[in-house]
């Protein structure tokens, strides 16, 4: 390590007391002990049901999906605390937009925050996110996302990242990790090293970061060396290769140039650690995702990812098997004693750095009824609400629609996109917050008809309301006119030339990409309620449009901007 390297933060960096904890615990604890530690797996349901084998494997941490019923989500996360030993960690996929939990306040995404272009408003909303997390009894957050928009048809990066200006990128992550941590809640960057350059998902592949080495230290390098420096406890380490690091250390690589970063140790250890500096905690990303278990057999892989630099093991769709194999793996060599250790040491000191080891079993949650009132707080929602309407983008206007006023064009046919969500304990989706905000301001809105098309005569205006976030196994986000208008042959009719139209979207900022046609464009990132009440806000008029697009919304095409 050089001499510079000796003088970056070390997040994990404890007290005499709190690393005597560490010691005495990883010292006292069996090799089957240790081996629990080095996972997180993931509870969904909230019941002690779902918790039992899992807790039967004594792992180091829980990921938390809640239900909708928050007395269930904290029975469940005492069960898990009151039947550990060592305290247990839990986490969460903490991102905002429609990834808001159902109990908590909903909070523009990544996209949603840079897109208020005001690093106050990104550290308020960091702050309201962690207090609430904490109060959920959340320890540790996967986020926030510094991958870059460069490939826009990326389905997985867009909207949970910052955007595709490393500058803005970097000034937003430090903001939002410095509130996040100061708050007490671990915050973890995300996805090593870099993604948003292949517009494939590593949920499904091994997808490939294809700078050179050069251009990598100059953009991602140099954004998780600010982090880095900056403190930042955690890095997930993700499905993604960067052959060009691994062929200057093996020129005739092959097919190991290719390798995901959560197996590599030249990635994690070499590039990471020894090169940048990162003396915090590693977790792999989830290891289900295709980009891993399409690389190697799963018996290989599982010790292989805390082996070669990881020290956390990210959820299993079969825990005592994986458990098993983590086992077997050290038994016959796969696993080293050094590396466990190691990596067991790590994750308690994460642990007890965030004061864990401290908090008797009863003060890791809030009496139920204290938890309520701490959540979704008349000030939370105020900030959230200012920061959604902040966020609300105008792309373009080229025909001089807006502001919408319903003596000209009450009668509005809309189309609107389902969308989905892929996470558990997401928000539901519905497009009745625009809706009813819209009839509130006395426009008829009347969803399209396959068999009664819009005309001039029956239509004042057409919106399309599309909303579809990033989200894994995607494989692309687009304008599906297919299905919008219920078929092949009706999808070739377009009404931009015939009725005042305009596209909407609540999503990802890209579809102008499928729709050129469309002469006015709003992008507001999300499809939370507040984000859709203040777009009717905003195309009646009531407010000014204020949000500045993180990315470039016409994908360098001319054509788009018209």
């Amino acid at each position: 390590m050089t001499e510079s390297q000796t003088t970056l933060p070390d997040p994990l960096a404890l007290g005499a007391e709190a690393q005597a904890w560490v010691e005495r615990t990883r010292d006292a604890m069996s090799v089957e002990e240790l081996v629990g530690q080095l996972f997180v797996f993931s509870t969904s349901q909230d019941s002690a049901e779902e918790l039992a084998p899992l807790l039967a494997l004594k792992p180091g941490g829980i990921n938390r999906f809640p239900t909708t019923d928050l007395a269930a989500f904290r029975s469940a996360t005492m069960t898990a605390v009151e039947q550990s030993a060592v305290p247990p960690i839990f986490t969460g996929d903490i991102e905002g937009g429609t990834i808001s939990y159902p109990f908590a306040t909903a909070v523009p995404n990544l996209m949603g925050l840079a897109a208020c272009n005001d690093l106050a408003t990104t550290d308020a909303i960091a702050r309201l996110v962690a207090r609430e997390s904490r109060v959920l009894g959340y320890d540790w957050s996967f986020g926030p996302v510094v991958d870059i928009n460069h490939a826009f048809r990326s389905a997985i990066v867009g909207t949970r990242s910052f955007g595709s200006d490393p500058e803005v990128v970097t000034a937003q992550a430090l903001a939002y990790i410095h509130a996040l941590q100061e708050e007490g809640v671990a915050a973890c960057v995300k996805h090593w090293p870099g993604d948003g350059f292949d517009d494939r998902d590593q949920h499904l592949v091994t997808s490939v970061n294809p700078l050179s080495v050069d251009e990598w230290h100059a953009l991602f390098g140099r954004i998780y060396g600010r982090m880095i420096a900056s403190g930042v406890m955690t890095v997930m380490s993700a499905h993604i290769a960067l052959p060009a690091y691994i062929r200057a250390r093996m020129p005739d690589a092959g097919r190991e140039a290719f390798q995901p970063a959560t197996v590599s140790r030249l990635l994690n250890q070499d590039l990471l650690r020894d090169e940048l500096g990162f003396k915090g905690l590693v977790i792999s990303d989830a290891t289900g995702m295709g980009g891993l278990t399409g690389w190697m057999e799963r018996s290989e892989t599982v010790p292989a990812v805390i082996e070669n630099g990881c020290d956390m093991f990210l959820f299993s769709r079969a825990p005592a098997r994986d458990y098993g194999f983590m086992l077997d793996g050290l038994r016959n060599g796969k696993l080293s004693e050094a590396r466990l250790y190691e990596a067991v040491t790590r994750i308690l000191s994460l642990k007890a750095r965030l004061g864990l080891h401290e908090r008797a079993p009863e003060a890791r949650m809030l009496p139920l009824e204290d938890m309520r009132e701490k959540l979704r707080t008349p000030a939370h929602l105020e900030a959230a609400q200012a920061a959604c309407g902040q966020s609300v983008t105008m792309v373009k206007d080229a025909q001089g629609l807006l502001p919408l006023n319903p003596a000209t064009h009450a009668r509005v046919v809309y189309f609107a996109e389902e969308g989905y969500s892929f996470w558990d304990g997401a928000l539901a989706r519905s497009y009745e917050p625009f809706l009813s905000a819209m009839r509130e301001r006395g426009f008829q809105m009347r969803p399209y008809d396959t068999d009664l098309p819009p005309t001039r005569e029956d239509t004042d205006l057409v919106l399309y309301l599309v909303g579809q976030e990033a989200t894994p196994s995607a494989s692309r986000i687009y304008l599906d006119f297919v299905k919008l208008h219920g078929g092949m042959r009706k999808a070739m009719n377009q009404y931009p030339r015939e009725i005042p139209t305009a596209l909407l979207s609540f999503g990802q900022p890209y579809y102008l990409y499928d729709a050129p046609q469309m002469a006015t464009c709003i992008n507001a990132y999300s499809a939370i309620a507040p984000v859709q009440e203040e777009v009717a806000r905003r195309i009646a008029g009531n407010v000014p449009f204020t949000g500045k697009s993180p990315v470039d919304p016409f994908c360098g095409q001319d054509q788009l901007r018209y």
